[in-house]
C-alpha cells in the first residue's frame, strides 16, 4: 500500500525534499589543469564544486573539549585535471589541530583566516558563481588551502580536525557543527556519517539534537550519538545539546521568546542510566492467536512474547492472555517473575496455535480484571491484527467497558500488525488508558519492533507524574498527557508561557519502595523562563509540529469541527508545517494557491487529490488508515524540526519563507499592510555586500536566493535580483 503523505504529494506535483544531513568542507574548481599546446576546448568553464563522495564526521567530547574530525572525499568526474580551493568555514573559537592531504608523498598545508578576510572570500565566491549560499558563513573564520593536481575521473581525500571549549550554561551544554557546506555538492553524497562520544564527570541525563535524528545511548558519565544517511545533499547545521545533574532526575529547560507575544519552552527530563532505581511493574501480555495470525505473523508474535518474559525484572509479576474466539489465560492471576514460573510462561507460549474469530473486548477486559490494587506501574501490552469480529464489536461499545473496567488506571500498549488492524480502536484504547500505539507493517520484522519497544519500558523509574509552575503560567503543552519516565529515557516537553523570570518547577511521581509498594515523590527545580531570547529557534516550531499533529489526530479520532481546521489552517500558514490534511484545508481558499507555490495547473489535481487524503483521515480499517495514523504520530511525538516537505517553503533560523513570483518572502511581511521602512537592495551590488558587512545576520537569510524579502530588526529589506 502506497504512503498516504506520498500519494497525496505526488499528485498534487510537490516535491518532497531531501532529509537533513551535516556539512562540512567544499572544494572550489579555480581551473581546469591542461598540457599547455592544448586549447580549453570552448570558452572558460563557469567556477562550479566539486562533487563529494562522503563525508564522516567523528567528535570526542570529554570534560568540555571537544575534539572534531573530519573525513571527506571528492570526485572530479572531468576528463581533465582540476585545481581547487578547499575551504571549511570554522566556529570562532575552534583551533585547527591537523589538516592531512599528501600529493606524491608531499603534505599540503594551509592557512586560517580571521573572519574579516574570510568575508572577502565567500563574497568573491558569491560573485563569480552567483551562488548566494554562501553568505550564511560571513561572519565566521576560515580554513584554506590549495589542492592540485585533482586528477581525472580521480578522488582527493581531505582529512581535518580542530578542537574547541563547549559552551555551558545553567546545567546545559551545546555543541554545533555549524557547517552545512555540502549542500554545495552537485550530485548526492553516497555517504553521509556522523559519531559523537562524550564524557563528563558529572552524571550526564538528557542528550538532543533538534534537527537530526540521531541514535542515543545514555550511561551515568559517557552517552554516545550516531546518525547515517546516504545519498543526501546536506542544508543544515548539527547542534547537539546535552544536560548534566547530580540529582537522580535531571530537568532543564530551554525557552523561546520574541516580541510581546507568549513564550516558547522545551522541557527535558530523563533520569539517565540509574542503577537499582527501577519499581518493580505488574504487566500483561494480550496476544491474538486468530486465524489471521497464522504463519510467520504468530511465529514472530512467539518470539517476542518470549524476548519479554526473558527480560521480566526481579521485582516485576506477570501474566498472558491469548485469545481468538474465547480467551485462554496462562493462570488466574498475576504470578511473581521467579525463574520457573518464566519457564512455565514459555512453555505455554510454545503451544499458541492460530484459529478463530476475534474478540478484543473480552480479552483485555480479562486482562484488566487481573490487576491488584496497589500502587507499583500496571501496563498491558497488547498486540493484535485484525479488528474485533466476535462477540462486543461496537467501537463505542468497547471503549465504554474498557473505561468502567479499568479502575487501576492500567496502561494499555497497543501493537497493530498488518493493514487489516483497526487503527481508530486502538489509537482511542491507547489514547484513553495512558499507553501509546505503533503499527507494524507487513514487511516489517514483529519480533524486532514489540523487543525494541519492551527495551524502553521494561524499567519504570518514575510513574503517574505531572508537573507545577510557581512563577509562569503554562499552555498548551504537549505531549498533553505526560508518559511515565523508564530507566535510561527522556522525555520532550513542548509548551507555551506567560510571564518571565525564575519559577520552581514541581515534578511529582510514583516512585519504588519495596518489591510491591510506591510512593510519591516530588523533585524541585529552579528554572529561567526567559524574557527575551531567540537563540533556541528550533523550539517554535517543534511545538507547532506537536500541536498540529495533536489536532489532526482529534479530528481523525472524533471529527471535524470548523474551530480545529481553522487552527491548523493558522498553524500551517505561520510555521510552513504542510501535511496531507492542512493542505486540503489551505486549498479551500484559492488566495493560499500563492502562498504554498501551487500554479493553477496542478491546483484540480489538488482538489480532486484532497477528497481522497479526506476519505483516509475517515478511514479505519486498511493501508491508508495505518499509514495515516503513523504520519500524524510522527508529528505527535516529534523531537526533531523538520525542514518543510515542499520546495515552495523554506524555514531559515525563525523565519518561514515562501516563493511567490520567483522571490522568497518572509511570512511576517504583509504587502497589504506595510507600516515599516522599506529598503531595496540590488543583488551583488555594493550596497548589497556593505549591508551584510553592517549586519551578518541577515547573512543567513539572503544565502536563500538572489530574490529575496525579509523582516529584520524592524525593516524590510527586499533583494532584487
Amino acid at each position: 500500500m502506497r504512503n498516504f503523505h506520498f500519494n497525496f504529494l505526488i499528485v498534487c506535483g510537490i516535491f518532497l525534499a531531501a532529509r537533513l544531513a551535516f556539512g562540512d568542507g567544499f572544494i572550489v574548481i579555480d581551473r581546469p589543469i591542461l598540457p599547455r599546446p592544448i586549447p580549453i576546448p570552448g570558452p572558460a568553464p563557469a567556477p562550479e564544486y566539486l562533487a563529494v563522495k562522503y563525508h564522516r564526521v567523528n567528535v570526542t567530547i570529554d570534560r568540555q573539549v571537544a575534539t572534531t574530525t573530519v573525513d571527506q572525499v571528492f570526485k572530479n568526474d572531468k576528463d581533465y585535471d582540476l585545481e581547487g580551493t578547499y575551504i571549511f568555514p570554522i566556529p570562532e573559537d575552534a583551533a585547527i589541530k591537523n589538516f592531512s592531504l599528501y600529493i606524491d608523498g608531499k603534505k599540503l598545508s594551509g592557512e586560517i583566516l580571521d573572519k574579516d578576510r574570510a568575508r572577502m572570500i565567500y563574497e568573491d565566491i558569491v560573485r563569480r558563481m552567483k551562488d548566494p549560499g554562501l553568505l550564511e558563513y560571513v561572519g565566521r573564520n576560515m580554513f584554506k588551502a590549495r589542492i592540485y593536481p585533482i586528477p581525472k575521473h580521480g578522488e582527493r581525500r581531505v582529512e581535518i580536525s580542530y578542537q574547541q571549549t563547549v559552551p555551558y550554561d545553567g546545567g546545559m551544554f551545546r555543541y554545533t557543527y555549524p557547517l552545512n557546506t555540502e549542500k554545495f555538492s552537485p550530485k548526492p553524497i553516497e555517504e553521509v556519517a556522523i559519531a559523537v562520544k562524550i564524557t563528563s564527570d558529572i552524571p550526564i541525563k538528557s542528550v538532543y539534537s533538534p534537527g537530526h535524528e540521531v541514535d542515543l545511548k545514555v550511561e551515568q558519565y559517557k552517552a554516545t550519538c550516531g546518525y547515517e544517511e546516504k545519498n543526501v545533499r546536506p542544508d543544515k547545521d548539527f547542534a547537539l545539546y546535552y544536560t548534566v545533574s547530580e540529582k537522580d532526575m535531571g530537568l532543564q529547560v530551554l525557552s523561546y521568546r520574541k516580541g510581546e507575544e507568549d513564550g516558547y519552552f522545551m522541557l527535558l527530563l530523563s533520569p539517565g542510566e540509574l542503577e537499582n532505581k527501577a519499581i518493580g511493574k505488574d504487566i500483561v501480555f494480550v496476544i491474538d492467536t486468530s486465524g489471521s495470525m497464522s504463519g510467520e505473523k504468530l511465529k514472530q508474535a512467539k518470539s517476542a512474547l518470549k524476548f519479554c518474559l526473558n527480560n521480566l525484572g526481579k521485582d516485576d509479576r506477570f501474566n498472558i492472555v491469548s485469545f481468538a474466539t474465547g480467551v485462554s489465560p496462562y493462570a488466574n492471576q498475576i504470578s511473581p517473575a521467579q525463574k520457573e514460573n518464566v519457564l512455565d510462561a514459555l512453555h505455554f507460549v510454545d503451544g499458541l496455535e492460530s484459529r478463530g474469530g476475534t474478540d478484543i473486548n473480552e480479552a483485555l477486559l480479562v486482562a484488566l480484571r487481573m490487576f491488584p490494587e496497589e500502587t507499583k506501574p500496571r501496563m498491558i501490552v497488547f498486540l493484535t491484527d485484525g479488528e474485533p469480529t466476535v462477540g462486543v464489536t461496537e467501537i463505542k461499545s468497547i471503549l465504554k467497558n474498557l473505561e468502567e473496567a479499568n479502575r487501576n488506571k492500567v496502561r494499555i500498549f497497543v501493537f497493530g500488525v498488518g493493514d487489516s488492524v483497526n487503527t481508530h480502536l486502538l489509537d482511542m484504547i491507547a489514547e484513553k488508558h495512558r499507553g501509546a500505539s505503533e503499527y507494524v507493517l507487513p514487511k516489517e520484522n514483529i519480533e524486532v519492533k514489540v523487543s525494541s519497544f519492551y527495551r524502553k519500558i521494561s524499567e519504570p523509574v518514575l510513574s503517574d507524574i505531572s508537573l507545577n509552575f510557581s512563577k509562569v503560567k503554562v499552555h498548551d503543552m504537549y505531549p498533553v498527557t505526560l508518559p511515565d519516565i523508564f530507566n535510561g529515557t527522556q522525555l520532550v516537553v513542548l509548551g507555551r508561557y506567560k510571564g518571565q523570570g525564575s519559577s520552581a518547577i514541581t515534578l511529582t511521581g510514583t516512585v519504588g519502595e519495596g518489591q510491591f509498594t510506591g510512593r510519591r515523590k516530588s523533585f524541585v527545580y529552579e528554572k529561567l523562563f526567559t524574557e527575551r531570547s531567540t537563540e533556541y529557534e528550533f523550539i517554535p516550531r517543534l511545538w507547532a509540529t506537536r500541536k498540529i499533529g495533536y489536532l489532526l489526530n482529534e479530528i481523525r479520532l472524533n471529527g471535524e469541527n470548523q474551530e480545529l481546521k481553522d487552527e491548523i489552517v493558522q498553524l500551517s500558514k505561520e510555521f510552513g508545517i504542510m501535511t496531507p490534511y492542512t493542505s486540503f484545508l489551505v486549498l479551500e481558499n484559492e488566495k493560499d494557491y500563492k502562498r504554498w507555490g501551487i500554479t493553477p495547473e496542478v491546483a484540480p489535481a489538488v482538489r480532486q487529490s484532497a477528497d481522497t487524503v479526506k476519505n483516509s483521515m475517515r478511514a479505519q480499517v486498511g493501508g491508508e488508515s495505518v499509514a495515516a495514523a503513523k504520519s500524524i504520530q510522527r508529528m505527535e511525538h516529534s523531537r526533531v524540526a523538520d525542514n518543510p516537505a515542499i520546495n515552495t517553503v523554506k524555514q531559515i533560523s525563525d523565519k518561514t519563507f515562501y516563493l511567490r513570483d520567483g522571490a522568497w518572502v518572509d511570512a511576517t511581511y504583509k504587502e497589504e499592510k506595510v507600516l515599516m521602512r522599506v529598503q531595496n537592495v540590488k543583488y551583488l551590488s555594493a550596497e548589497y555586500f556593505n549591508l551584510l558587512k553592517e549586519k551578518p545576520q541577515l547573512g543567513k537569510f539572503f544565502a536563500i536566493g538572489k530574490s529575496v524579502t525579509v523582516v529584520f530588526e524592524g525593516v524590510c529589506y527586499r533583494v532584487l535580483e
